[in-house]
């Protein structure tokens, strides 16, 4: 969101030691009517680097995890089926690692079994290979992680917006059970 991104950049200036930025964010969250944020998440908000769902987390049996613009397409998707038992979080930043942040938000599903990862980079891009260990050491003994993406792919895009929706389509469906 527009309020995430000053208070990072506001959060890198700020800080005493110099360290690189890598921001990596797509043109299309510019112009994305979901993608605002109101003028008091700029004056008391802060840089948060998981946000999570606004859902009743005793109901929640299915928790999906994302980066990026994919939650977009994932909330719009929940929003028309509204099924109240999924929720998304948002992984905002990938290091450090939100360790304690990703612990309380899934200790609090307690009735949570299933885990989801959804990119839509291919298997091989994207933030998989490095969240697959760290989200896994999160795990209880009765909750299972699964991969929702795009296949292993030497190209990072299909070249074809048709094939593209069809697999984003498909990869919303899977992650939401729909």
């Amino acid at each position: 969101t527009p309020a995430q991104y000053f208070h990072l950049l506001r959060r890198q200036v700020r800080q005493e030691m110099e360290k690189p930025l890598v921001v990596m964010t797509p043109k299309s969250l510019l112009r994305l009517p979901a993608a605002v944020s109101s003028l008091d998440q700029f004056i008391s908000g802060g840089f948060l680097p998981v946000i999570g769902d606004a859902v009743d987390a005793a109901n929640v049996e299915r928790v999906v995890l994302c980066s990026g613009k994919v939650y977009y397409d994932l909330a719009a998707a929940l929003e028309k089926n509204n099924p109240g038992k999924i929720a998304i979080l948002r992984v905002e930043q990938f290091y450090p690692f939100p360790l304690g942040l990703l612990e309380r938000w899934l200790a609090s599903y307690t009735k949570a079994q299933e885990l989801f990862w959804v990119q839509e980079e291919p298997r091989n891009m994207g933030g998989w290979t490095f969240m697959r260990s760290r989200l896994e050491a999160l795990l209880t003994d009765n909750q299972e992680l699964r991969y929702v993406g795009r296949a292993a792919s030497a190209s990072p895009a299909t070249g074809s917006y048709t094939i593209h929706q069809l697999e984003q389509q498909a990869l919303v469906k899977e992650a939401l059970g729909l």
